[in-house]
């Protein structure tokens, strides 16, 4: 297997290149990370006019998205990138998507806090704890694939079981909320929806930390185990 090494190019326009859209994707990453964060202060302070700006944020994320997966399909035509360069790209490319996924979710979060202003809804406190689990999640996601830290990206990996943990005690109590009180119903909904997404974004950065093993290791870990991943760090 041919080893992870980003700058042995003999053109440095390639090097250039690989870095470019490396550092995009870090951007792109720390625009989603401040979008989450932001999200979460607008549930727990109610604040419509941060979800409002988060949800026109969006448009930014999926610029990003595109810029960089234009830039990938450009230098796979001009550069017939193979072996450690081609999982680069390949991975850079999954991960903008999961990336892109998650500023989707960050978006219905925002709407939520938007139509439930002013409703009388459940304490979302539990809702509030699992987003900042998944917060913590996708920031030690990011730095794992600044860093190429395999390692990280394992125990990363393993954090979601907290947050799957959660998400079924946040769903007993909103439906115990609902049998108490039918008319709360609609909103109570919009909040399910939201814990939701929530735990989805968790499973995203199984996806993403996934894709670094992929990136360093060059090997296929999405259908792998808890125990096989781990098995990867006493090789």
């Amino acid at each position: 297997m041919e080893a992870l090494n980003l700058n042995r190019h003999i053109s440095g326009q390639f090097n250039s290149e690989l870095e470019s859209v490396r550092n995009q994707v870090m951007q792109m990453g720390g625009l989603i990370e401040q979008q989450l964060a932001d999200v979460l202060n607008a549930m727990a302070d109610n604040n419509v006019d941060l979800a409002r700006r988060v949800i026109a944020k969006d448009k930014e994320v999926n610029q990003f998205e595109s810029n960089v997966d234009q830039e990938c399909s450009r230098i796979i035509a001009k550069r017939q990138p193979a072996a450690s360069d081609l999982r680069l790209i390949l991975t850079i490319m999954k991960t903008i998507t999961e990336l892109e996924r998650i500023g989707d979710g960050v978006a219905g979060i925002a709407s939520m806090v938007i139509e439930n202003h002013g409703k009388e809804v459940p304490s979302l406190i539990g809702l509030e704890n699992m987003g900042q689990i998944v917060l913590k999640m996708l920031h030690n996601s990011l730095d794992a694939f600044t860093r190429l830290d395999m390692k990280a990206a394992i125990a990363i990996h393993s954090e979601d079981k907290k947050v799957n943990r959660q998400y079924e005690s946040i769903v007993r109590e909103l439906m115990t909320f609902m049998m108490e009180d039918p008319r709360s119903i609609p909103f109570i909904l919009k909040v399910l929806a939201s814990a939701r997404s929530i735990e989805r974004i968790g499973d995203r950065c199984q996806n993403l930390c996934e894709q670094i093993v992929y990136l360093v290791e060059g090997v296929d870990v999405r259908h792998a185990t808890e125990e096989e991943l781990n098995a990867l760090l006493s090789e």
